[in-house]
């Protein structure tokens, strides 16, 4: 699978979203997720945060964050990406949105805005992170998050009740939490299958 046929995918579902936070004092996030053409096809761009980081130390995520006042998701999700892994807007096409989500450990209403890079990986200019927040930047082959055992859930005990938590098994990371969960819908997207487990095999790539 190309980074155009994801593109297209995302292009045709998306509509700009009018849910609301189902928990009081949310707030407004953005994060960007980005596919691009690589040698195995669509790959999609994670980073690494740093270990400085008071929260979520270590963990595997998208580059994005909190809304400035009067900026669009869009705009947030550009900037941020900008100033962690040095991503210039103008070499990505914002294609569309994915459905929200809240976290409640954060109190973030994230909007996941997906964005195709314009040049494919041997040719694009590589990204590196350049604050203190990122120490890794990672390209993942979409191939890569289908492969028999990467992808698992558990049902976790929250103060909202139940909830399914995602995990991706990489080679050396392991993706889980909110970005598992646009990993996850990412995927639904642009195979449009219903579920990713360990006993099923999803279309490959």
């Amino acid at each position: 699978m190309r980074a155009g046929t994801v593109a297209a995918a995302v292009a045709a579902g998306s509509t700009p979203s009018e849910l609301q936070p189902d928990f009081a004092d949310a707030r407004p996030s953005a994060v960007l997720a980005v596919v691009a053409d690589g040698p195995q096809g669509a790959e999609v761009l994670l980073t690494r945060r740093s270990m400085e980081m008071r929260s979520h130390r270590g963990e595997v995520s998208f580059p994005g964050g909190r809304l400035d006042p009067g900026e669009s998701y869009v705009q947030a999700a550009l900037r941020e990406a900008h100033e962690e892994v040095g991503l210039h807007p103008d070499a990505v096409e914002v294609v569309g949105e994915l459905h929200p989500l809240g976290t409640w450990v954060s109190r973030s209403w994230i909007v996941p805005i997906v964005a195709r890079l314009a040049e494919p990986l041997p040719l694009a200019a590589p990204l590196h992170g350049r604050t203190s927040e990122v120490d890794r930047v990672l390209w993942v082959p979409l191939h890569d998050l289908t492969r028999p055992g990467t992808f698992r859930e558990e049902w976790w005990h929250t103060p909202i009740g139940e909830r399914p938590i995602y995990f991706f098994e990489l080679d050396d990371e392991t993706v889980w939490g909110a970005t598992a969960r646009v990993l996850h819908q990412l995927l639904r997207v642009a195979h449009g299958i219903a579920d990713l487990d360990d006993a099923a095999r999803p279309p490959a790539l």
